[in-house]
């Protein structure tokens, strides 16, 4: 008799995975601007009193396999996870990670300094570090009598 794993939440799972890609995707950009992706890292975003901080969560991608762009106040953040080699011989074999190119966009306000982004990957996290502009205090004019 073979048991088969019955799992009536991976419907649901698909179909929440495909929304998501589809609410990340600009619509402003023609088919061919937009690549192709296989998955999307998580993100967290943190402001913070002089900076923003983005982590994402890209396990098992090389530092080299990241790349970080800025352009017209948009930051773009992608790369490509390789797919794990298996071989057929040594079994049943379950995969779930996910493999291939990733992208995720984000709007970057107005406070953000575009000239300061940094980043740094380590232990499968991309941490993205954006300064914020310092604020313009209001300059007081003096008036002088005639």
């Amino acid at each position: 008799m073979n048991l088969v794993r019955f799992e009536p939440w991976s419907i649901a799972d698909l179909m929440q995975r495909d929304l998501n890609r589809l609410g990340q995707r600009r619509f402003t950009r023609s088919e061919a601007e937009t690549p192709a992706v296989d998955w999307v890292p998580a993100v967290d975003i943190v402001e913070e009193k002089d900076r923003f901080v983005l982590r994402a969560d890209v396990p098992g991608v090389a530092a080299d396999d990241i790349d970080v762009k800025m352009e017209d106040g948009v930051l773009s953040v992608a790369g490509q996870r390789s797919a794990a080699t298996h071989d057929d011989t040594t079994g049943i074999q379950c995969f779930e990670r996910a493999s291939g190119r990733f992208l995720r966009r984000f709007s970057l306000p107005d406070t953000a300094n575009a000239e300061g982004v940094a980043a740094k990957c380590a232990n499968g996290i991309l941490e993205i570090t954006i300064p914020k502009l310092p604020e313009v205090q209001p300059r007081r004019i003096t008036v002088e009598a005639a």
